[in-house]
């Protein structure tokens, strides 16, 4: 029954993203008014992320930020659904420029494996199928708490020419992926996701203590995979660039304190370029080092202390 009912929820999602865009991008600006006064999860969550991560800006400029992010999460919502339900060959067509494609092409040929850092930024979507496009690839995610979420997930994420190999957060995913890399294969992760208690190493971003990821690190150096950092940015209405950096090299240095630093650095600068594009939903900074639960910034916004799991992607 599982899968009847991911296919139901595939046909609703098709039936959305076919609706004309200037629709769809009014329905999600709605969407973000409605949160907005309503005091929405959303908005409660990005409201918080923004205290903590720009303290300097006054009260009136970080609400006016909170509303172009809600603005941009609802529109990115629904434009997924575009992108999951639509022919990717013609979703690639919004990618309208492109940025260290060769440097991509240069590490696949190098046969060492190459990790790609894919943070929440613009639309990671979209990044995954030009990456499946390019060269067959494993993509690392965290399923949802149901089995109709991950059933539905896979479905949409799914390509035609099966050459993404979707791989579940445990360990026996992280022993595919470590074959993969040292077979020279391309492994996809979203680097900015908080890792259960005990698999991260709390470093700074945007100033403040983050639970960040040991895994990616632990890969590279183990490995010995070029690690770059992808992000497909949001340049106008479906149209984005497509942007390939060189990762730091400290992020493959063996040393966890120092290579989560590179990391969050390296997140950062990206979220930095425009922080709209970047998911200030998710709730970031949910484990702090006191491991304390009542120190959790989050706690007083719902009123309980619930486990984030954050979005389900590749990472």
């Amino acid at each position: 029954m599982t899968d009847v009912f991911a296919r139901i929820l595939y046909f609703i999602a098709s039936a959305i993203g076919r609706l004309p865009w200037p629709w769809l991008r009014a329905l999600g600006d709605a969407m973000a008014r409605l949160w907005l006064r309503r005091g929405g999860r959303e908005s409660r969550v990005a409201g918080r992320n923004l205290e903590m991560a720009y303290p300097e800006l006054l009260p009136g400029q970080r609400e006016g930020l909170q509303g172009e992010i809600l603005r941009t999460t609802a529109r990115q919502a629904l434009e997924t659904l575009r992108l999951w339900t639509r022919p990717h060959a013609g979703n690639l067509r919004m990618i309208r420029e492109t940025q260290g494609e060769a440097l991509f092409d240069a590490a696949i040929a190098s046969g060492r494996g190459v990790i790609v850092a894919a943070p929440h930024y613009g639309n990671w979507e979209l990044l995954n199928q030009w990456l499946a496009s390019r060269t067959p690839l494993a993509i690392l995610y965290r399923p949802p708490d149901s089995a109709l979420g991950e059933a539905f997930l896979r479905r949409v994420r799914a390509d035609a020419g099966d050459r993404v190999t979707q791989v579940r957060a445990e360990a026996a995913g992280i022993r595919q992926l470590f074959k993969r890399l040292r077979d020279g294969g391309v492994v996809g992760i979203l680097p900015d996701q908080q890792p259960k208690s005990g698999d991260g190493e709390f470093a700074p971003f945007f100033g403040v203590p983050a639970y960040t990821m040991s895994l990616l690190p632990r890969l590279a150096e183990r490995s010995g995979a070029i690690v770059l950092f992808a992000y497909c940015e949001r340049i106008g209405d479906l149209a984005f660039a497509l942007r390939i950096e060189p990762a730091p090299d400290e992020i493959a240095s063996g040393d966890t304190m120092a290579a989560t630093s590179a990391l969050n650095a390296a997140v950062e600068r990206i979220a930095r370029r425009d922080p709209a594009q970047y998911q200030w939903t998710y709730k970031r900074y949910t484990l702090r080092p006191s491991l304390n639960q009542y120190h959790n910034p989050y706690r007083d916004l719902e009123g309980r202390d619930p486990e984030d799991r954050g979005p389900s992607s590749p990472g």
